[in-house]
Parts: structure tokens; C-alpha cells; sequence
């Protein structure tokens, strides 16, 4: 008996996991425009929250977790990476955003990605030209960053008392 199930690669390793964290932040997001809605608190209020002075309110958060699905998805693939405005003012604004990274990161196939693992990828990063191979972009720079951003725009909406826990944020 042959398993005809591909093997694991870069596709497995960023596409999965980037879809499942984005629905779920869609989903809190919906719960914390209900906890507003209830409690009566102006939405824009979660949107510029911070955990503290010196770091990103939700909106840069969600805006810099999306920006880092659509850029390794693209970079991977070959094509041109959807631009943004970065202008959203509400929790509607940024589901749509996720909404709609989610629909770009659902045109890509697995065989775009798929053996990319040593293509060049170079950002400028603090005005400085950086190079990663495929895999090192997207496991070493990619997913980290977004996992902190996916993390850190949950722990916003928590420490504002959105009634969400670990299950929320897995997608369980």
C-alpha cells in the first residue's frame, strides 16, 4: 500500500496554521465587538487598547499579523502581495482585513510553496537588505512575528475583559 499523501513542506508548515490563527482571530474579534455592543463600550476604545504604553494598540497588531500572512504566502508563491491601507478604525474594519487576507492566502496552491524552501528572500529591514532562504524566512521571521502579533492582539481583548480563552485563540 502506497500513501499517495505528500510529504510535509513549507506549505504544511505555514499555510495551516496561519488560516487556523487568522479565523480564530476573526471569531474573537466578532466577541469582542459583542462584549462592546453589551457593556456598551465605544468600539474604537478595543481598537486603540495597548498592554502598555510603549507597544502597538489591537488595530497595528491585527494590521502587522496580516501583513506578515499575505507577504510570506506571496513572497513564497511568486506573486505580488496584496497592499493595505492600514486606515482601519474598528473591530468590523479589521475582520474585513482578516477576511480578506484569508481570501487572498485561499487563491495560492500547495505546489506554489511547495519546494520554495531555498529560494532567495530578501526584505529591507531597517534600511539594511536582509536575505532568508524560503524555509528560514518563513520559520525563523515569519511565524514568529506573527504569532507574537496573533498573541499579543488576544491578550489585548482579554485584558479589556472579552470573555476568551485558550480554546478561542486555538480555534478548539
Amino acid at each position: 500500500m502506497t500513501d499517495t499523501k505528500p510529504p510535509y513542506g513549507l506549505y504544511d508548515a505555514t499555510v495551516p496554521g496561519i488560516v487556523q490563527t487568522l479565523t480564530a482571530l476573526n471569531r474573537i474579534l466578532d466577541k469582542a465587538q459583542a462584549f462592546a455592543n453589551e457593556k456598551k463600550i465605544e468600539p474604537s476604545v478595543l481598537v486603540n487598547w495597548r498592554l502598555t504604553p510603549d507597544m502597538f494598540a489591537l488595530a497595528r497588531q491585527i494590521q502587522i499579523m496580516t501583513d506578515h500572512a499575505k507577504g510570506v504566502v506571496a513572497r513564497l508563491a511568486g506573486v505580488e502581495i496584496p497592499k493595505y491601507e492600514d486606515n482601519e478604525t474598528d473591530l468590523a474594519q479589521l475582520s474585513a482585513r482578516i477576511t480578506k487576507t484569508l481570501a487572498f492566502i485561499a487563491t495560492i496552491e500547495r505546489a506554489q510553496i511547495d519546494g520554495t524552501e531555498n529560494k532567495t528572500i530578501t526584505l529591507n529591514l531597517g534600511g539594511q537588505d536582509r536575505s532568508f532562504s524560503g524555509s528560514a524566512y518563513a520559520g525563523q521571521f515569519v511565524l514568529p512575528n506573527f504569532y507574537f502579533h496573533a498573541t499579543t492582539a488576544y491578550a489585548i481583548l482579554r485584558s479589556c475583559g472579552v470573555p476568551v480563552g485558550k480554546r478561542d485563540f486555538l480555534a478548539a
